[in-house]
This record gives C-alpha cells, structure tokens and sequence, in this order.
C-alpha cells in the first residue's frame, strides 16, 4: 500500500516526510524555505513531484490561519496568502490534500501519539521563535469562528507595551529570545547555542537562572490564562527547548508559585492541568498534519 506525503512549511525549513498510515516515518528530508514566493513554489513543487509516486496523499502544514485548505497571511512568510496546496494538487493529481495550521497540527500530533494520547481537553504550546497553540475541547479541535483559535502569539502579555508586538506573548514568550538574552547576559559569542544557554542555567550563573525563573514564569501566566477560558486537564510544552527536563520543571514549579502563593485563591479554585513535555517536540507538525489528512479521508468529524 502506498504511503503519505507530508510537508512541513516553516520560516527557515521546509521539512517533509513519507510516512505510512500508523504514523512511522519512511524517510524524511529538509531544504530551507526560500523567501520568494516563486522560488518558494517550485521547490515545493519539486517536492511533490519527487514522491507523488510512493505516495496517495498529501499532508501540508504552515503557519497562518488556514481556512478550510487555503493559508490566509501565512504568519512568517506572508507571500503564502491565498495559497490553497489542496486545489493545487489535489486537482493535478486526483488525491486527496489537507491542510493545516502548525500549531494545530502540534496538539493532534500529540493527541494522536504522543504526550497528550487520548486526552478529550487538552492543548499544545510550542515555543520557538514566536508561540505556536493548539486546543482540543472535548475531543474537539478548536478551530474558532475566523480559523485562528489558538494564535497564542498575538496573547497580549505587557500592557506597558502594547505597539508593535513588543507587549505580545509572541516576542516575550519567544524561545528564542530567550536562549539569546542568556547568551548574551555570560557574553557568549553564538547567541543561538540553546545548549549553551542551558548548560549555563544548570551550572547556576546567576544571571542566566534570573532570565530563566522570568521565562518559566511567563509560559505559566500563559497555561494559567489558558486554564481559566478552557480548563484543560494537560498541556504539552514542544520546541527544541522542550527537550531539556529543566524547563518542564521550572513552568510547573512557576505556575504552583503563581498560584498558591502569590495568588491562593486562585490555586483553591482552578484545578491546575498536567504540565509535560511533548512527545514530537521538532517533527509535530510531520505527524499532525498527516493525522489531519487520514481523518479528512476517513471523514471523521471528531476535528
């Protein structure tokens, strides 16, 4: 039986796999995203034709809100507006395609196979350069009226700088400004080094734990802002950050201190929900948007 194509459409890489129907990877490939529309299209293209093939569907992920199979705004790479991959080779090769938001195709993933397995309430945080959502209610995907439930990016989080998205969880919440404030605070030359960023955390430097115990405690005002609209009973951190045991440990550790004593009447209220790391972490979205392309074949509607 022939397998699935899935590709993952990021600002820096375009990620793609061949995989079966249980979700087990075949093979796998990645090539940066180039930042021009045209350019863009024909290496996706040549993607496609490379395995259309092996294979009797197509799965894309990408940022933007999608509605129904077309991206809208397209998040980091705003030339995917009105790009609708479903009507593209869903008619040239008489297959069928879906589409999806990253981070939705995060919390399927997870919800499919990996730390969020058979949760009804649940979400997905990925925290990368901006912060990525996904929301499932019971046991449905919240999709949202306009197609952009779960834009944890645009969250407000500084009223003190509410203009050009200073004030918004997608820059205070980034990972990646995270890793670089530590870098820079040790006057590390590679600001990028996550794992420096860590080792120097776990080493206790000062001043990269202060910028560490600060981050914590912004992804839990967020999983604690979450809770009080939806009351989830877990939420999967993903990103490559999620990787390391301190960070998990230090989110759980700044939402008890968020709630039981700087604000006790919350914590005797809100049940808090189980704070993991994800399964996926990197390749969510590969595994997501597939699991939305089967059920778009099987028609299920429980997404």
């Amino acid at each position: 039986m022939r397998n699935y194509l899935t590709v993952d459409i990021g600002g820096t890489e375009i990620k793609f796999a061949v995989l079966n129907s249980a979700g087990n990877i075949i093979k796998k490939s990645k090539i940066p995203t180039k930042q021009n529309k045209e350019q863009f299209l024909s290496d996706v293209d040549q993607i496609v034709k490379n395995h259309i093939d092996e294979v009797k569907g197509i799965a894309f992920c990408s940022p933007g809100k999608i509605e129904n199979t077309k991206i809208r705004f397209g998040g980091s790479l705003p030339f995917l507006d009105g790009i609708d991959f479903a009507e593209i080779y869903g008619r040239k090769f008489h297959i069928p395609v879906a589409v999806i938001n990253d981070g939705k195709a995060s919390v399927l993933a997870e919800n499919w196979l990996g730390s969020l397995k058979d949760e009804t309430n649940c979400a997905a945080i990925t925290l990368g350069t901006g912060v990525g959502g996904g929301i499932i209610i019971n046991g449905h995907l919240l999709r949202g009226t306009h197609y952009q439930a779960g834009e944890l990016s645009f969250m407000i989080s500084n009223l003190s700088l509410p203009k050009d998205m200073q004030g918004a969880l997608g820059v205070n919440g980034s990972a990646v400004k995270f890793v670089k404030a530590v870098n820079q605070k040790v006057n590390y030359q590679d600001e990028n080094d996550g794992l420096h960023a860590f080792e120097v955390i776990k080493e206790g430097v000062p001043e990269a734990v202060a910028i560490f115990h600060d981050y914590c405690f912004k992804i839990a005002v967020l999983i604690l802002n979450m809770q009080t609209v939806v009351d989830i009973n877990k939420v999967a951190i993903g990103g490559g950050i999620s990787a390391q045991p301190i960070l998990i440990n230090g989110i759980n550790k700044a939402y008890d201190k968020l709630v039981n004593e700087y604000n006790p009447i919350i914590g005797s209220t809100l049940t808090k929900p189980s704070i993991v790391s994800a399964h996926f972490r990197n390749e969510s979205n590969l595994y997501g948007s597939l699991y939305n392309l089967l059920l778009q074949i099987n028609r299920e509607n429980k997404y």
